[in-house]
Parts: structure tokens; sequence; C-alpha cells
């Protein structure tokens, strides 16, 4: 079988998609809104997982050229109270779950293809079966359409009215670029969570010379997350943490990012379609409290590759990828919501200090 892939999405489910598909004899091309792969920030840093995120790589044949930028010394993770007292700590620097910046998994991806595979600048406006149009007006058939689009996918509906809703909780993003100054103890060198319940501060610290911080805030109304990205109010919300953790927020840099987190309901799954399939954030969107986003994106990714690559028929290569993806997703899905749910409970950190220390000892 060597069927013609369209994928909608060039992030990094759609890029190691076609990478992989490119391993194995099977053209594929990307549509991505995006002018180029470094068009604009790529986000923060990943911790990628020897079961998923590092196995698509290995599939991808691109090991060697993930482990020359990960820092293992990124795995450290320090979890804290609102005043400011160290509940627990871990050094990390195992290699089971080295710390990439997400812009240099995009960059390695990307710079694997042969030119043409991926058109960026390309709007898909509209997708409907075997076809999708784009904002010039062209048209293009598509054998296997996978919507690898994010959590509001373009491509999803052709398989399932849901669409994510949301958590609960909004963060806004700041970032602080004096990443060896006076924040650098207390963010150590990976990630630092500050919890209260409803609320907290999060840090990370990047390989390009910065730390991430988000400020997570529980409001009724995703709308809300707007109002919080004024420095002045949202440190009115912190008031009794710390003063070195809202430092974190008062010294940032530049202006704020209101981040709504949506999900999509835990088990989404849809009826066979012919021809179209879903990955990553179109299939299964998820709060970031269980670290498997782009894991998951990657790891389905992979797995969809293969059963192309393996099957006789794309039919059953759909079907075979699907089962896999559905309960692995569902699974993933709960733990993010509990987890999230657990870092902002009463008590907060207590239930994440609890469910850290567990996970320790289990490694």
């Amino acid at each position: 079988m060597n069927p013609s892939v369209t994928i909608v999405g060039g992030g990094l489910g759609g890029l190691t998609l076609a990478r992989i598909l490119h391993t194995r004899g099977i053209p594929a091309t990307v549509y991505e809104l995006e002018a180029s792969a470094t068009a604009r920030d790529q986000g923060g840093t990943l911790d990628l997982h020897e079961e998923s995120g590092q196995r698509a790589l290995a599939e991808a044949g691109l090991t060697a050229q993930f482990r020359a930028v990960v820092r293992e010394e990124g795995e450290a993770l320090r979890i804290l109270d609102r005043h400011g007292t160290v509940r627990f700590e871990e050094a990390g620097g195992d290699g089971t779950r080295p710390e990439a910046d997400r812009g240099e998994l995009k960059r390695i991806l990307a710079g694997s293809l042969p030119d043409g595979v991926v058109r960026w600048g390309a709007k898909v406006t509209a997708v409907s079966p075997g076809r999708l149009t784009l904002a010039t007006g062209e048209t293009v058939e598509a054998e296997v359409v996978v919507g690898a689009d994010g959590a509001w996918s373009k491509v999803r509906p052709l398989l399932s009215p849901a669409v994510p809703g949301y958590s609960g909780m909004s963060f806004v993003e700041a970032r602080l670029s004096d990443v060896d100054g006076r924040h650098a103890a207390l963010v150590g060198a990976g990630s630092m969570f500050a919890l209260a319940e409803g609320r907290g501060l999060i840090a990370q610290r990047t390989g390009t010379g910065t730390i991430r911080v988000y400020a997570a805030v529980g409001t009724a109304d995703p709308a809300a997350a707007a109002e919080l990205a004024d420095r002045g109010r949202l440190l009115e919300l912190f008031a009794d943490f710390d003063p070195a953790l809202r430092a974190l927020v008062a010294d940032s840099d530049g202006a704020l990012i209101p981040r709504p987190i949506h999900a999509l309901p835990a088990g989404h799954r849809w009826a066979r379609v012919p021809g179209v399939t879903l990955l990553g954030d179109a299939a299964h969107v998820m709060s970031p409290f269980a670290g498997e986003g782009a894991n998951l994106a990657m790891l389905d990714a992979a797995e969809l590759a293969l059963a192309l690559a393996g099957h006789d028929d794309v039919e059953s290569a759909l079907a075979a990828y699907e089962t896999a993806m559905f309960p692995r997703a569902e699974e993933a899905a709960r733990l993010s919501a509990r987890s999230l749910e657990a870092c902002f409970a009463p008590g907060a950190p207590d239930a994440m200090v609890e469910q850290m220390t567990r996970f320790a000892a289990q490694r």
C-alpha cells in the first residue's frame, strides 16, 4: 500500500507523521498556516517520555539529533507552598524524561523533511472528505486526510461534533530574561510549582536563556483570562504569596499572555469515517498537568505511520491506529484531569507532593 497522505497542521505531531512516512517511502504533504518553522515563538520546554515522544523520534531516525539538544538537568522539579517553603524537590537527570525546547524539536523535524513536503503559509479554510480548500481558493484532492491541527481542528467536524470545553482554570504566561539572576535559585534547573487552593505560579527554565512563568487562576469564565493579563490585577490575586514568588510576575518582561485551558471529554472517540483520522490535540486535547500532550501527539504520529506502512489497505490501517489510540488517550486525559484537580485542591500542594513522592518511589 502506498497512499498519499495529506496532513493538516505542521506542529510536532504533523511533522513527526510526515517524517516517519517519508522514511517508509509513503508520500505526504503537510499544510501549515505558519510561514515557517520559526515564524513565531514555539513555546516552552517539553519532557520527552521514553515510551512515547522518544519512541517516535527513534522511529523517525532522529534520536541522535534529539540527544544533541536535550537538557537532562531540566528534569529537576521543585514543589513549594505559597509561603515559598520547599515541600518536594527532585534533582532529575536520570535521562528517562529529558527536557528539550519545543522550538528545537520542531527545527529538527522540519529540517529532516525534503523541500516541498511542508507547504508553509498554507491556510486551510475548509475540509470535506477527500478535499481541502485553502485561503487562496485552491482546492487539494486528498486520498487520506489527517487532522493534526490542534484543539480547534478544522478536520475534527468530519468525524465528531465534540468541541473542547473550558477546564475552569486559566493560565497567564509571562517570561523572564534574567535566567541566571535573582530568580535562578528559586526556580532551579527545571520546573518549579508554587501552589495554593485555586491558584499557582509555575516556572520553567528553557534552553534559550529564559524562564517561562505561568500564573494559574481558577475562574468560571474563560473570557476572564484576558482580564487577568494585567500585571497589577494578577499580582493582587497572589497578594498572599511570598514576595520572591510574586516577583516572578512583577519582574517579567513584555506583555502577559492569557491562555484559558480547554479539554475534550475524556474518552472522546468517533466511528470510522473512510479516509480521515486525527492525532494529537485534534483528537484528545487535555490540560497540561499530565505532561502528555506533545508526547501523545508524537506517539499517535508514529503509530499511524507504522499502521499505514504495515497494512494492505488504508481503512484497515486507520482502524488499527484508532483502536489502539482511543484507550491510550482516554487514560491520559483522565490522569490529566485528576492531576489538574490535585494541583489546586484545598490543602495544595499536599496532593501534588503526595503524588510526586509516590512516582519517585516507583521509579
